[in-house]
């Protein structure tokens, strides 16, 4: 979390952005590519806590699940479905792709509300690499796919003819957007509730607005938490409609 602190005057004082800045985990130098860093610690402790719910809570699989298995199997079926309902049975065989980003999304979500933590995909460093990766695979998919057709995707046959060149540039540039719009919603989510989190938390410390500031705490908390897995949705089922385009481009 940011640090809290009171000015020279006495009054109270915290900054809400700086829960958001990038620290190297060994020392106070300058950050490199290659610093281990608080995000480098988090990104690895949501691949770790990934492992735990997928691998080892199913490694010994019952007829009566565990609660691991179970939260797993949930998991599984959700995605599964999500993808069979968007993409179609040709999309099938890309769930694994789909499965890892929902799940990555979802454990850096929650483990970022944890007191101390560090919410990785905050950063639009994150999200960027998972939002144009996305795009890259689905371009590409499209092309290996279908080769030059897949190009009808921005010609909007149904449209008179004079609109069609206007249309093919406003559906050109509304797909060139996607992965910005892709990685920004999911980075601008976390950090704007995290920020307003922050806020109630630093004005709790004033006696005479406590009550207020922690009900507000709590309220944008469990507001946090059904954000977390919502925008984890939304991300995937995005994927889910962008991998159906380059599949069936004329649907």
């Amino acid at each position: 979390m940011a640090t809290e602190a009171h000015s020279e005057a006495g009054s109270l004082a915290f900054h809400p952005m700086d829960q958001f800045i990038v620290k190297p985990l060994f020392g106070d130098g300058a950050v490199a590519w290659y610093t281990p860093t608080n995000v480098t610690l988090w990104l690895g402790i949501s691949i770790l806590a990934i492992i735990a719910i997928l691998v080892l809570t199913t490694s010994k699989r019952a007829m009566i699940p565990s609660r691991g298995q179970s939260i797993a199997e949930l998991a599984y079926g959700f995605v599964y479905k999500m993808v069979e309902d968007v993409t179609g049975k040709d999309g099938i065989k890309y769930f694994p792709y789909i499965m890892t980003l929902f799940m990555f999304i979802v454990a850096a979500n929650f483990l970022g509300l944890l007191p101390m933590s560090f919410t990785t995909t905050s950063h639009i460093a994150v999200t960027a690499v998972m939002g144009f990766g996305v795009f890259l695979a689905v371009t590409i998919l499209g092309f290996v796919k279908n080769g030059a057709s897949f190009l009808g995707l921005f010609w909007v046959s149904s449209a008179p003819l004079p609109l069609r060149p206007v249309l093919a540039l406003i559906e050109l540039i509304s797909y060139f957007v996607r992965p910005v719009s892709h990685s920004i919603r999911l980075a601008g989510n976390m950090m704007a509730g995290h920020a307003v989190l922050k806020v109630f938390a630093g004005f709790a410390q004033v006696a005479s607005i406590a009550p207020i500031a922690i009900i507000g705490v709590m309220a944008v908390y469990g507001l946090e938490v059904l954000v977390s897995f919502i925008q984890a949705y939304v991300f995937t089922i995005l994927t889910c409609v962008y991998l159906k385009d380059a599949l069936h481009p004329h649907h």
